[in-house]
């Protein structure tokens, strides 16, 4: 796989079409079931990939057009994972915040792939390189209750080599990109030195592929901003692992982009743009985002992305939100 200097790409998600599901805070509520369900998943991927073509994204995501949330739809295939009677979380995100999520009873393990279909059929309607995500061992953790490990960094790495089994054969059905949503790295810094770095380790194991960790801060919806925990104590646990790259969002914070310069040769995604329900940014205002990354990143090294997933938003605005990052990285490359 070869991407050019400053690819523009997306973080994973997509808008579903309004036929296909209604869409509530990153939680997709599908209109169908059975085969027509998955006639109309179909044809809503090669919907997405069309429009990601069109605006002129180098890489590519199936949108997630099979998924309810970017959790679910992967640790649903594993035992151990009990999605029928939900249990009470009160703090998620290191927000207080109850939630009724799935239960961990018992050893979690892998039991069929999950991913998999999905980035063949999409290698299949585009000839361009494609990225496939799943949710991070620190935020499948986060994202369940945990009634079965005394031990949670026990948990994680139970989590990891099941992530890790789908990652090699995401990698083997022709994936390009792998990337690692973990938006749980972000709010609990003391836990990735615990286990997080580790487990993220676990998960990469035999993978050869370009890999990416998206620390996110998790807000779909226009939730409240959430700062307060920054990356530089998060990078510097992270760049000694085997990550390839990190997922970092700059679009609607203010930090200094001086922290990415302990990324060194790994690749960034580089968030230039706000992926909420806001109007499209400049592109001369993306253009100054990014040159400021540029005095820290080589640009072969940069991608430009929307801070977070665009499935909450409309079509339109997503494929406006697009176009701008495919247009600041023209002007870049031409400046270059």
């Amino acid at each position: 796989m070869q991407l050019p200097p400053l690819a523009a790409t997306t973080v994973g998600s997509f808008p579903c079409p309004s036929w296909l599901a209604t869409v509530v805070r990153g939680e997709a509520t599908f209109r169908f079931e059975g085969d027509t369900l998955r006639e109309a998943q179909d044809d809503a991927t090669i919907i997405a990939l069309h429009d990601q073509e069109e605006a002129g994204l180098d890489l590519l995501t199936d949108g997630e057009q099979r998924r309810p949330n970017f959790i679910s739809h992967v640790i649903g295939c594993w035992d151990g994972i009990d999605f029928a009677e939900l249990g009470l979380k009160r703090e998620y995100r290191r927000r207080a915040q109850e939630r009724m999520l799935p239960r961990v009873m018992g050893k979690v393990k892998r039991r069929i792939p999950a991913a998999v279909e999905d980035v063949r059929f999409a290698k299949s309607h585009t000839s361009r390189p494609v990225k496939m995500a799943v949710p991070g061992p620190m935020t499948v953790i986060d994202s369940t209750v945990n009634e079965a490990y005394d031990d949670e960094g026990a948990l994680a790495i139970d989590v990891a080599a099941a992530l890790n089994a789908e990652l090699l054969d995401l990698q083997a059905a022709g994936c390009d990109v792998l990337q690692i949503d973990e938006p749980a790295m972000t709010r609990y810094h003391e836990k990735v030195a615990a286990y997080g770095a580790r487990a993220l380790d676990r998960c990469l194991e035999g993978v050869s592929i370009p890999t990416i960790v998206h620390l996110c801060y998790g807000y779909p919806g226009g939730q409240p901003l959430q700062h307060e925990f920054e990356y530089p104590e998060l990078l510097e646990h992270l760049v000694k692992t085997r990550i390839g790259g990190f997922a970092v969002e700059f679009g609607r914070s203010n930090y200094d982009p001086a922290v990415l310069r302990v990324c060194e040769d790994r690749l960034v995604m580089f968030g230039c743009v706000d992926p909420g329900d806001s109007p499209p940014p400049a592109v001369g205002a993306v253009v100054g985002r990014v040159r400021a990354a540029l005095n820290y990143i080589d640009p072969a090294k940069l991608l430009l992305t929307p801070d977070c997933g665009l499935m909450t938003i409309s079509r339109d605005l997503a494929r406006a939100k697009a176009r701008v990052l495919v247009e600041a990285a023209r002007q870049l490359r031409h400046d270059l």
